[in-house]
């Protein structure tokens, strides 16, 4: 074991680079070699002390993996912004890693006797935690993991400051006004310093505090932290809330929403907007297209009758559309799928892409729109790096593109997203290129869904076509289970934080989340049983039937239904989807 005592005397000298502090040897972990013999400091599954085999000392780590657990044992501690820190650990067996969550990660394929793994992170602007982990994998033997070593200073107050606040809790939300109260900090405090971002917004000395004067159905993350003559603490844990006074979407509690391949049959046949069954809440016509990837000048063209002989008149298809909203359905146009890809390079593309998508949802009539960009539509630039103030022009000129249709078309526009777990749920681990050269689409659709969200009428990210994504439990989860739909879910409702951003994406509200799923097995990978999908909708809504898995967001009463792809392949396949899902929908609480 080294020696606590240098490391902590080495570990006071701090060398300013660029603006970052780089933190030298100094282990801020707790029982990092396991001396105690127990897993103080650690939280674990399936994990033992050992006393044979070590790296030194007397203990070490044993990670007992099985076939639904690679035993995973982590730490949180505080960590100080904009600050490098090292990460280290020796380990033997096979397939063990050693990372960030939410950030860099290493591993070993196979080592028969005690390697070293090493990275190192940079902390966030912001960011005053940070857990690390190690961890096997499925099915595996057991792993050993010893004199595990985080470098760097640990965000303790300084000298006669007060320590860290609390995380927040909502005590209460109106149409104008969020309440909140947390635990205090201990030592001399002055007062409290409430922050939304880096902005304070309100100043108390108590340990609650309402800030008014807010919008309605607008959403806010607050956090706290304390302050003295000396200086200022850290930030709390954040919390977030939504003022009331939303307008009503016009939608069941629970909705069932489809994609109709209006301008083309894609294998599974023609179905007339008439003979859309009337359980359909959501209709989304599939799809507009842009002229080029780059004009953002879209074009819906109805399917010609050479590819789809039961095609209606275009009479008869605005005829059906009214008919159907006149029954409350909401019919929306759908921009992007497979191969419409989208990119708004520039301001010109941007205002060509408002003009002529409102030139569709005027001549047709419909409700609003639905965002379905896949492919290469969107991603993220080098040095872009904050959701919450995006840089790239592809995203900045979306964005700016859906507030514009936002505003002429006021409160009643409904506008839903279709992304894919890459684009959202990857953000978890990496957002970006990141510092390893990586795909710069990870996590891209985040500053679309954080800017519009208070003008998001439901998200449903595609739970299919997807690979296996790491959620909140810090285990990888595969499509076609319930347990996919109900982690990759959670993340929408819990929020998490983006890769090593030190940033945090805030949950959206529970009215605001459905999940994706391919009507049958032709219609995309990761088919679900019916069965399979009730016992997601039983965890998400009622908090029942979870299995292993913890809901960090807790149950969703109102959650707001489900989504496929799509209505003419749930015909093909004689109604399978609408028939399973929509009756169980309709009796869900």
């Amino acid at each position: 074991m080294r020696s606590r005592l240098l490391a902590v005397v080495v570990g006071l000298l701090l060398v300013l680079v660029g603006g970052t502090q780089v933190a030298q040897a100094a282990n801020i972990l707790t029982n990092p070699g396991f001396e105690s013999g127990s897993l103080s400091g650690w939280s674990c599954s399936g994990g033992s002390v050992v006393s044979s085999p070590v790296h030194s000392g007397g203990f070490a780590l044993n990670g007992a993996v099985s076939g639904s657990d690679f035993a995973q044992c982590s730490q949180t501690v505080t960590v100080l912004p904009s600050t490098t820190y090292s990460l280290s650990g020796w380990v033997r067996g096979s397939y063990v890693y050693l990372g960030v969550t939410g950030g860099s990660s290493t591993w070993t394929p196979s080592a028969a006797s005690y390697t070293q793994l090493s990275l190192s992170f940079t902390t966030g602007a912001t960011q005053t935690s940070a857990q690390i982990y190690v961890h096997g994998w499925y099915g595996q033997p057991a792993y050993q993991a010893d004199d595990i070593a985080l470098d760097g200073p640990g965000g303790n107050p300084q000298p006669g400051g007060p320590s860290v606040p609390g995380t927040p809790s909502v005590t209460s939300t109106t149409s104008s006004a969020i309440g909140l109260s947390w635990g205090a900090s201990t030592g001399t405090v002055t007062g409290y310093r409430v922050y939304e971002g880096s902005t304070v917004v309100q100043t108390v000395t108590g340990t609650t505090a309402t800030i008014s004067g807010l919008g309605a159905c607008t959403s806010h993350t607050y956090t706290v932290a304390a302050y003295n003559s000396v200086g200022e603490s850290a930030k709390s844990g954040g919390a977030s809330a939504t003022t009331t006074g939303c307008t009503s979407t016009g939608l069941p509690k629970h909705a069932l929403i489809g994609y109709l391949h209006a301008s083309f049959a894609n294998g599974s046949g023609y179905v007339r907007m008439a003979d859309v069954p009337s359980e359909w809440n959501i209709i989304n016509l599939s799809f507009g297209e842009p002229t080029s990837v780059t004009s953002g000048d879209i074009r819906f063209n109805r399917c010609p009758a050479s590819e789809c002989p039961s095609v209606e008149s275009d009479a008869d298809f605005l005829a059906a559309i009214k008919a159907k909203q006149a029954a409350g359905k909401k019919v929306l146009l759908s921009i992007g799928g497979q191969n419409g890809q989208v990119q708004l390079t520039t301001a010109g593309a941007r205002d060509t892409f408002v003009n002529s998508v409102s030139a569709i949802i005027d001549r047709w009539g419909l409700d609003g729109l639905d965002v379905d960009f896949e492919g290469h539509s969107l991603y993220l630039d080098a040095n872009d790096t904050d959701f919450r103030n995006p840089t790239t022009p592809v995203v900045v000129n979306l964005i700016s593109a859906l507030k514009s249709l936002k505003a002429k078309y006021g409160a009643k526009f409904v506008l839903t997203m279709a992304p894919e777990t890459f684009f959202v749920q990857i953000g978890y681990q990496f957002y970006g290129g990141g510092t390893n050269g990586g795909d710069n689409r990870r996590g891209s659709y985040l500053p679309v869904i954080h800017a519009m969200r208070d003008a998001l009428t439901v998200l449903h990210v595609q739970d299919y076509n997807s690979g296996p994504v790491m959620g909140l439990d810090n285990q990888y989860h595969t499509m076609g289970g319930a347990d996919f739909h109900i982690a990759m879910t959670d993340m929408m409702k819990a929020g998490f934080p983006v890769g090593t951003t030190g940033q945090t994406f805030p949950g959206l509200r529970e009215d605001q989340i459905a999940f994706g799923l391919p009507a049958a097995t032709s219609a995309g990978n990761g088919y679900t049983a019916p069965a399979a999908v009730h016992q997601a909708l039983d965890c998400l809504v009622k908090g029942q039937s979870c299995g292993g898995y913890t809901l960090r967001g807790g149950a969703s009463p109102a959650l707001r239904g489900l989504m496929t792809w799509s209505i003419n392949w749930d015909k093909y396949y004689n109604w399978e989807f609408r028939n399973s899902h929509a009756p169980y929908l309709a009796a869900l609480p």
